[in-house]
């Protein structure tokens, strides 16, 4: 482990300052992890939907293109958060055009190494680093697929002595969660408190944050979001802070900033955060439910015929977006909207 390596720093600043948030380890191992490579697909760690088939990005871009022409087909912005390699954006906005629809791209995304993956495939877009950056001047067309997840989590545990804030302690460069001393019981929901010892309770403010600009914006200027996440209707007990690296769980408190840290994401919350801020919210709805009422098996229909040589593979990629022990049920769909759009395709 060299001088200035992401370990040593956290080691350092947790033997002079005392353990830390968990949010703030997550945060800091995400941060270098997204910075430093190019996470996706068979040679990374993990695959997305958008890399399974360009489906995915397609049926997106056409739910989309849809509420906005029902909207009357106002000025508007494409706008990604977390837009991995470009792929879906490239899918969607393809076919967004075969509808009509020629938004002005802008990408949210703060990693260089994927900045120059994203403008292979879209090279007129806009970068920023945040919603700030982004014109307000027409409707905003919004997606993030797995995007939340990335975002630092915070954790509560329940002790023998009340709610505590799980913190991230080191013993010899060894990262490991330890129970802070300041009690948390006041915030939890009253349903969770009486929860057994060992009970964990998952907040998110960054992802809280996020939803609720991003609404004051959907209601300042219009437009619609389609969130796509493995996650659940809470607040709800549950840990489900993990690592994946090669395709394969990991330890989430070995070797920060090397492997991918997710949480699941908590829809219940983020709905009721987005009509806080007088937005429209729709769903969840499990991904292969959704994909099915957008019209999938039409487009594996209308692609096998085009490529009959593909015909096997392109009806397997369909399994894995769709079928329920695949990605078809652990991930979800909700939908935000400016409270005079309509729903999105597959949410009325």
């Amino acid at each position: 482990m060299s001088e200035g390596s992401l370990p040593d720093r956290l080691a350092r600043a947790i033997t002079l300052g005392g353990p830390i948030p968990l949010s703030q380890f997550m945060g800091a191992a995400n941060a270098h992890y997204y910075n430093s490579r190019d996470p996706l697909g068979a040679r990374g760690d993990f695959t997305t939907a958008p890399e399974v088939s360009q489906m995915f990005g397609e049926l997106v871009g056409l739910a989309l293109a849809d509420a906005w022409h029902r909207a009357g087909r106002p000025p508007a912005r494409y706008v990604e958060l977390g837009p991995g390699r470009g792929t879906l954006a490239a899918d969607a906005l393809r076919a967004m055009a075969s509808a009509g629809l020629k938004p002005q791209v802008h990408f949210i995304e703060t990693s260089a190494t994927l900045r120059a993956a994203q403008k292979e495939r879209v090279s007129d877009a806009e970068w920023h680093v945040d919603l700030v950056g982004v014109p307000d001047d027409g409707a905003l067309l919004v997606v993030a697929n797995e995007f939340f997840d990335a975002l630092p989590i915070r954790q509560l545990i329940k002790t023998a002595d009340g709610w505590r804030e799980r913190l991230v302690a080191c013993q010899d460069t060894l990262f490991l969660p330890i129970a802070g001393t300041t009690g948390f019981d006041p915030i939890v929901p009253e349903a969770l408190r009486d929860a057994p010892p060992g009970s964990i309770l998952e907040t998110a403010p960054a992802a809280v944050a996020v939803m609720r600009q991003l609404a004051k914006r959907l209601v300042a200027q219009g437009g619609t979001a389609l969130v796509i996440d493995y996650g659940y209707t809470g607040p709800a007990i549950g840990d489900s802070l993990q690592a994946v690296r090669e395709h394969q769980f990991a330890n989430p408190f070995d070797t920060p900033g090397e492997v991918d840290l997710t949480a699941h994401v908590d829809f219940g919350t983020l709905l009721e955060a987005a009509r806080v801020e007088d937005a429209k919210g729709y769903g969840p709805l499990e991904q292969g439910f959704w994909l099915t009422a957008l019209g999938i098996d039409a487009r594996v229909a209308t692609l096998a015929l085009a490529s009959p040589e593909r015909a096997q593979q392109i009806a397997d990629d369909r399994q894995r977006l769709v079928a329920p022990d695949k990605m078809g049920e652990l991930f979800k769909a909700i939908a935000v909207t400016a409270p005079d759009w309509p729903a999105p395709a597959g949410f009325a």
